[in-house]
């Protein structure tokens, strides 16, 4: 930035700062010794990337737990975690899980998933994506995303479809394995809400269950709810490095009353009654009380951690606008992302000086590490079908995401920023 720049956006910084301490102080209200700790995550020689804001009333929900003696898969705070997260989906219900991966694993095997099927998705998202199709026997059949929105691509969904699937006997099936199409499974990458809309005119028209891996996406929004699309189920993590943790757990939230019931059985090893009488193979994926205790003092504060990752996204998307090669990541018209992580993409020309960069930035003390490969490069999956993905194999390593935890200070963001900008020019 030129000096003028610098000055105006220390200004802003400055002002911000001094709201967020005091929006913390009048929050907390009981004198409480976490309140202003937001400011003291960042050091001058660390700026981590994601990490989780635990200033709030975890500490008092947690001595709640261990002087109840509620530390385990009992307790009042699951409930009470079920409840407000589905009250701000919004959704009629969620059923928590231990992580969002067994969230996954549940809602596929609430949809009908079993062994040798093929269930339709992304290449690009983290591996757990593909990870809990296995989980059922099943194999990925991997798709492109759009090159705009960086979500599962519509028009390529439809096409795949038409072009190497066929029905016979009311069964949808690969034409060249012959193998049962069984599901879609999209995902909200990086928070960025997929085109629900779209993707569930498809699903509906060839009689398809529809789960959206919304693991990092809470704090954003659709444009259409699931009353809408009655089978639909989303899936949530609540991972140490998301905007809202539990430390660790998942929940799949809906609209039909029936797949609740299912996956709240299943996720309780199908036990029948309290005698020790078990229908099918189920799973122990219960959410703890401590887990839950924790979600609720999280959510507690939604309204102001979105706020928060916008106004992060938003400061990076300003300040390093001009910059020539590079560009935010997407913001989408047609749904408000959560912002989850922010950064920056390179042209397809720029990819050795973004490593660069990134390896300057590492240098500096701030987190700017590789993110997502291809989940079809992976190990385990190169040899499961797959479209055309073209647009993820060129995306990937163009990608930098930037330090976005909630308790990022402004002082710590200028730093990214002008570091940003004094490599790149």
């Amino acid at each position: 930035m030129d000096s003028v720049e610098n000055s105006r956006f220390s200004v802003a910084v400055t002002q911000r700062q001094q709201s967020r301490v005091n929006q913390h102080a009048a929050a907390d209200g009981r004198g409480h010794p976490f309140q202003g700790r937001t400011m003291t995550f960042e050091s001058e020689a660390s700026i981590p990337l994601l990490i989780p804001q635990i200033d709030g009333n975890e500490e008092r929900y947690l001595r709640q737990c261990v002087e109840t003696n509620f530390v385990s898969t009992v307790g009042p705070f699951v409930e009470q975690f079920e409840q407000k997260l589905a009250e701000v989906v919004p959704e009629p219900w969620a059923v928590a899980t231990s992580s969002g991966t067994a969230a996954l694993h549940l809602a596929l095997a609430a949809s009908g998933v079993s062994r040798d099927d093929l269930v339709i998705v992304p290449s690009y998202s983290f591996i757990a994506t593909a990870n809990a199709i296995s989980y059922m026997g099943a194999s990925p059949w991997f798709i492109d995303i759009e090159p705009t929105g960086w979500t599962m691509d519509p028009d390529s969904l439809r096409r795949l479809l038409h072009e190497e699937s066929y029905r016979v006997d009311g069964v949808l099936r690969h034409k060249a394995t012959d193998r049962r199409v069984a599901a879609i499974l999209a995902v909200d990458t990086l928070g960025i809400p997929v085109r629900l809309d779209a993707l569930s005119m498809i699903a509906s028209e060839y009689d398809l269950p529809l789960v959206v891996d919304s693991a990092a996406a809470l704090g954003g929004g659709v444009e259409q709810p699931s009353s809408n699309i009655p089978n639909l189920l989303r899936t949530f993590s609540f991972n140490g490095n998301k905007t809202f943790t539990c430390g660790g757990g998942g929940a799949v939230v809906g609209y039909d009353a029936e797949l609740r019931n299912a996956l709240k059985h299943l996720s309780t090893t199908a036990r029948l009654s309290p005698a020790y009488e078990f229908d099918r193979v189920g799973y122990n994926y219960r959410l703890t009380n401590v887990q839950a205790a924790i979600g609720c003092a999280q959510l507690e504060r939604y309204d102001e951690f979105r706020a928060i990752k916008r106004r992060i996204f938003e400061t990076y998307r300003d300040a390093l606008a001009d910059l020539p090669g590079l560009a935010p990541f997407p913001d989408p018209e047609w749904a408000r992302s959560s912002h989850w992580l922010s950064g920056v993409v390179s042209d397809p020309g720029e990819v050795e000086r973004l490593e660069s960069l990134r390896n300057v930035l590492l240098s500096a003390g701030i987190d700017a590490r590789e993110f997502w490969r291809p989940i079809h490069n992976q190990k385990p999956y190169l040899s499961a079908p797959r479209a055309d993905l073209s647009v993820s194999e060129n995306l990937w390593r163009r990608v930098l995401p930037l330090p976005s935890s909630t308790s990022l200070s402004d002082d710590a963001q200028l730093r990214v920023i002008e570091t940003v900008r004094k490599t790149w020019r």
